[in-house]
């Protein structure tokens, strides 16, 4: 028994331990913040029916909004780092560029989310719900008094954690980590990211089911002489997919002509959204109710329309005031209408068949993701997870990868990367110069790739401590070969991290 406890990796086990923990606490969270938020939504197309029929009830409910909105932004003035998905503000702690108080986080971005996405507004639950994730990972990391290292560790297992009870999606919440944040598989991360999501999800489908969120039924498998359809969807959702992405970077100028203070922006959509549910009750919210209805019946290509034109215009204004709520889920809405106007067009113009619409549903939902946020791997599976159908690897996997293409063609950076450089750019972020751990994935085509550690003009204020090649841990020296697939471990202090990861990076 001693020779077989000797053997084990204790390391490994210690982590995958706190992400255990890790993600229990996370699941807890999340899955209340969920249940709140889906509760309200079930009264809101009620409220507005009678709303309809008693007109005379729009003057206290229009009071309420207002107040809900005043609340909020006095969450936002008071912990900006709440406002919008969270998601930048996360991998901007992952890169030192962002230094967040947990609690202070944690609390309200609770009250705001909910307050926020649970009133109708068109905003997703999984932003918020990843950054409820990593500020519970935060907590456990200051009560364990945890080194920096095993802070952004914790801190990625957190948002796993966050992804994975909002959609009961474990595996996609893995990814989202390591291909989003990350860009690299560190056998921690992944590990204790892995069994943060497990857990939270375990939690997740206690208190609400097996079935999967976007549940469809029965989706046929799609025929190979349709594929040449998948790529034109594919070339579609990239146009559509940089459009958005263009739109979404313009409101912050566009929300600044106006006169109001920054953190009362979400006035105007807390006040549009009573229109919007006195004629379309059942569109409010991030839209997993639309996604399961057009599964279920299509609408005519003049309604598709105007529903596409609903959702992305008032999507933008609803994130673009900076209320806490996220982008995941309106994308994955826009995507599937994308989706079934595309497949309704092809039934009308190719002649597919209209049993396969509900498959175009599925795939542009993946698709446009891809698009968006430049992280096809991570679509593919929370699509995959989200509908609880294995049968449509093969085509979500060909129309992200077009969509992916087509945006990198038209310039399209990840969406929250950008999000994140726009967050920080002319912002002192308070960092107190502590002494930090970055990590630099070598990839394919990187300058990188077989040169020696003196060869490389490497910025100031850094040490280049440790060098990782799968489970191997190499001391660097000058005449160290630098391999593809390699990960740099940087020693440096937090004032300096941001600027050490973009210098290397434009030189690789």
């Amino acid at each position: 028994m001693k020779k077989f406890l000797d053997t084990l990796d204790k390391t490994k086990i210690k982590y995958i331990g706190k992400g255990i923990l890790v993600g229990t606490l996370a699941g807890i969270v999340v899955s209340v913040f969920r249940l709140w938020i889906e509760k309200i939504g079930e009264i809101l197309p009620v409220i507005y029916q009678y709303l309809k029929v008693q007109p005379i009830f729009l003057i206290p409910w229009t009071i309420l909004m207002l107040l809900c909105a005043i609340v909020v932004g006095a969450l936002i003035k008071s912990e900006p780092n709440i406002k919008g998905s969270g998601i930048p503000q996360v991998e901007g702690q992952l890169k030192d560029e962002i230094s967040v108080l947990w609690w202070s986080v944690l609390w309200k971005k609770f009250i705001g989310g909910i307050l926020s996405v649970g009133t109708g507004l068109f905003l997703g639950r999984e932003g918020p719900s990843i950054q409820l994730g990593a500020s519970c990972a935060q907590g456990v990391a200051t009560k364990m008094k945890a080194g920096k290292s095993e802070e952004k560790i914790l801190l990625s297992s957190g948002a796993a954690a966050g992804l994975a009870a909002a959609f009961n999606a474990p595996v996609a919440g893995l990814l989202f980590v390591v291909e989003e944040v990350h860009h690299n598989f560190s056998p921690l991360v992944w590990l204790t990211s892995f069994a943060a999501a497990l857990m939270s999800n375990f939690v997740s489908l206690t208190i609400f089911g097996l079935q999967p969120v976007l549940h469809l039924g029965d989706i046929p498998s799609l025929p190979l002489r349709h594929y040449w359809l998948l790529i034109l969807l594919g070339i579609v959702l990239g146009i559509l997919g940089r459009f958005y992405q263009i739109i979404l970077l313009a409101l912050e100028k566009w929300y600044g002509f106006l006169t109001l203070p920054a953190h009362l922006r979400g006035i105007i959509p807390f006040l549009l959204v009573i229109f919007v549910g006195l004629f379309f009750p059942n569109y409010l919210g991030g839209g997993n109710q639309i996604i399961i209805a057009l599964g279920q019946h299509s609408p005519t290509l003049i309604a598709l329309f105007g529903l596409l034109s609903l959702r992305f215009i008032f999507s933008m204004i609803s994130y673009g005031s900076g209320l806490p709520g996220g982008i995941f889920l309106p994308i994955l809405t826009l995507g599937a209408i994308i989706g079934s106007l595309f497949a309704n067009c092809a039934v009308i113009f190719f002649g597919l068949e209209p049993t396969f619409v509900k498959d175009f549903i599925v795939i542009a939902m993946a698709g446009y993701f891809a698009a968006i946020g430049k992280a096809p791997l991570t679509a593919i599976i929370l699509v995959t997870e989200m509908v609880g159908s294995l049968v449509h690897l093969m085509p979500l996997g060909l129309t992200a990868l077009v969509a992916y293409v087509v945006v990198d063609i038209l310039g399209g950076d990840p969406i929250y990367e950008a999000l994140l450089e726009r967050l920080v750019k002319g912002k002192k972020t308070h960092l107190t110069g502590q002494r930090t751990t970055v990590e630099i994935p070598v990839l394919a085509g990187s300058k990188l790739d077989g040169t020696l550690v003196r060869d490389f003009d490497w910025p100031n204020h850094m040490l280049l401590a440790l060098l990782r090649r799968g489970d191997r841990e190499i001391l660097p020296h000058g005449d160290t070969v630098i391999k593809m697939g390699d990960t740099l471990e940087i020693l440096t202090d937090t004032t300096h991290a941001g600027d050490i990861v973009r210098t290397i990076n434009e030189q690789m």
